[in-house]
């Protein structure tokens, strides 16, 4: 390439002679801060064909499951991988998004890149806005750019001669953004204090973990696996455009599909609504097949936060992904399922119950945090049940049964293993001693110590059931005693200066919920402080009888689940 300016010509003809000693002289050393995409416009076929080494696992073969490892640092990860093996030996130096030391998509790339180098050294710098995680010394942690994920830095190391081992180091950096660069201006691989956390088992986690807990806790049954018959959990459904889907009462659903239906054109109706604007959601065919009104037969309930009932319309012309293979268990019919999480920033709250359709946001609207629906029942008037008997029948793995009448030595009802599993996943003790553990998968249930306990602890469980889906919400614990517009305007809760261990809950300057512990204010739901959140959604509107009465019963389950939470975690001391 000729006739370029003087500077310019120098850089064509250093990249050209770059690219001829990239692909002709052994690189030994790779080295850099590779960009960050989920949305990766790197689609190349050979690249795509490397990453299969990173998607070896059955669920990592969903293109759904599998999203996050098309990242683009993940690629240049893969890339230096392979061009460090074809010359043998060598080092891989890259500064990337944190995310594949634990998320539980990336455990074939910890295995892979396990496979590949013989040391692996990782400075965790933390710094996420997105996880909930804290210093542990309770100051502030920052990232060191102005960027939402947290990063960290790796320095994987291929040796001419191999052991066939491979040892993982990690050390971690807290702190403000200024600490932190004086820390790594003064420090090198050298004097880092790094800790083996050289994992043996799958996931293959890059974290320090204590091994007799973490055989403990594996020893106990997972979520996904007791639920298997209708495959692996689903998550909740994704209209694609909230504001327009989601409603408060079933005349306002209504009401938005006909007024979409009156539009002329898409750009008329953009205006009325934020649509969707991706391929899977057209105008022209919402139009089209919803001008026949039998959408208005298709009315239904959601639970859209925790508590909180929204209403929907149950057409793919409205909310555009249904996972139809769990949630029609939940239509027309009467069950319940349990609502967790593959994956948690931060503490474990992550399990709730419900009696309806779910949203991928019910427990939190964190990113990969995707709330999942495990039904108790499967319905027999199902196409993915054609051949079976007609009616219901447990959604309960026989192996999951028989597993749990050996330990407690008879056979149980669903609706017992049931309330057994949500006791458990609601105890304190047990979100404590297994917390690092919840965050990174699926919640696993170890089987009861015996019959006494099980019966008590399914018990208990059957209890927080009626209290979470508000059928008995238990005593009412405040009064709504001053009249007025019933506007949620300024939401505060102020602690009763005679007893700072309740409050009053204020929606404006003058109404207010009196007598809430503050407990139960701060008590947590998934990613939600629940008594706050519910009033914040409804920031604005005049809150109805009905809606008036619906908080006060809130507030009441969320009393009852604390004392509940407490006689759980009794009868599992007792029990040891």
């Amino acid at each position: 390439m000729t006739g370029l300016p003087l500077f310019t010509q120098w850089l064509v003809d250093e990249a050209a002679a770059a690219g001829i000693v990239k692909k002709n002289v052994p690189i030994m050393v790779v080295l850099g801060n590779p960009p960050y995409s989920g949305h990766s416009a790197n689609k190349g076929a050979w690249i795509s064909g490397l990453l299969d080494d990173y998607k070896k696992s059955p669920e990592l073969k969903k293109p759904a499951q599998a999203k996050w490892l098309s990242d683009d640092y993940v690629k240049f990860i893969r890339f230096s991988q392979w061009r460090i093996e074809q010359t043998g030996h060598g080092v891989l130096a890259f500064i990337t998004n944190h995310g594949y030391l634990d998320n539980p998509t990336f455990l074939d790339m910890r295995s892979s890149l396990m496979a590949s180098f013989d040391e692996i050294h990782v400075l965790d710098l933390h710094g996420s806005s997105k996880k909930t995680l804290k210093n542990p010394d309770g100051g502030k942690d920052e990232n060191v750019f102005d960027i939402q994920q947290g990063v960290a830095i790796a320095i994987l190391i291929r040796k001419n001669t191999r052991t066939g081992t491979c040892v993982v180091k990690r050390a971690d950096l807290w702190g403000p953004r200024e600490s932190k660069y004086a820390w790594l201006t003064a420090n090198d691989i050298r004097s880092t204090k790094w800790e083996d956390v050289t994992p043996t088992s799958a996931p293959w986690l890059f974290l320090k973990q204590d091994a007799g807990l973490l055989a403990d806790y594996e020893r106990g049954w997972s979520v996904a696996d007791i639920f298997k018959p209708n495959g692996d959990p689903a998550p909740g459904i994704v209209t694609t455009h909230d504001e327009f889907a989601i409603s408060w009462t079933e005349e306002e659903a209504i009401d938005k599909v006909e007024r979409l239906l009156a539009t002329s054109s898409e750009i008329d109706a953009r205006q009325l609504f934020t649509l969707c604007s991706q391929s899977q959601w057209s105008y022209t065919r919402a139009k089209t097949e919803l001008a026949d009104g039998a959408w208005r037969q298709q009315a239904i309930p959601l639970l859209y936060r925790p508590f909180d009932v929204r209403w929907t319309i149950w057409n793919s012309n409205v909310s555009v992904h249904r996972r139809e293979r769990a949630m029609r268990h939940m239509l027309g019919h009467e069950n319940i399922a349990l609502i967790v999480n593959r994956q948690v920033n931060g503490n474990f709250h992550h399990a709730l119950v419900t009696s309806m359709i779910i949203n991928d946001c019910t427990l939190s609207n964190k990113s990969k945090e995707r709330s999942c629906i495990l039904p108790l029942w499967l319905y027999a008037d199902d196409d993915i049940l054609a051949g079976s008997e007609p009616g219901k029948r447990p959604n309960i793995a026989p192996e999951f049964i028989n597993a749990l009448s050996d330990a407690i030595g008879k056979t149980s009802s669903p609706e017992e293993v049931f309330g057994y599993i949500y006791a458990m996943l609601h105890s304190p003790h047990y979100r404590t001693l297994y917390g690092e553990f919840l965050k990174r998968d699926f919640p696993r249930v170890p089987l009861p110590n015996n019959t006494k306990a099980f019966a008590r602890l399914s018990a208990l469980g059957k209890e927080l059931i009626e209290r979470h889906l508000l059928t008995n919400a238990g005593p009412a614990i405040s009064r709504y005693p001053k009249a007025g517009n019933n506007r949620v305007e300024a939401i505060e809760f102020k602690p009763d200066a005679a007893d700072s261990s309740r409050g009053y809950v204020f929606i404006n300057s003058g109404q207010f919920f009196d007598g809430v512990p503050t407990a139960v204010w701060e008590f947590r739901v998934g990613g939600y402080q629940v008594a706050h959140k519910w009033l914040k959604d409804r920031k604005g509107r005049l809150l109805t009888f009905d809606e008036l009465r619906t908080y006060g019963e809130i507030l009441s389950a969320l009393a009852e689940t604390i004392r509940i939470q407490g006689k759980i975690d009794t009868v599992l001391n007792s029990s040891k």
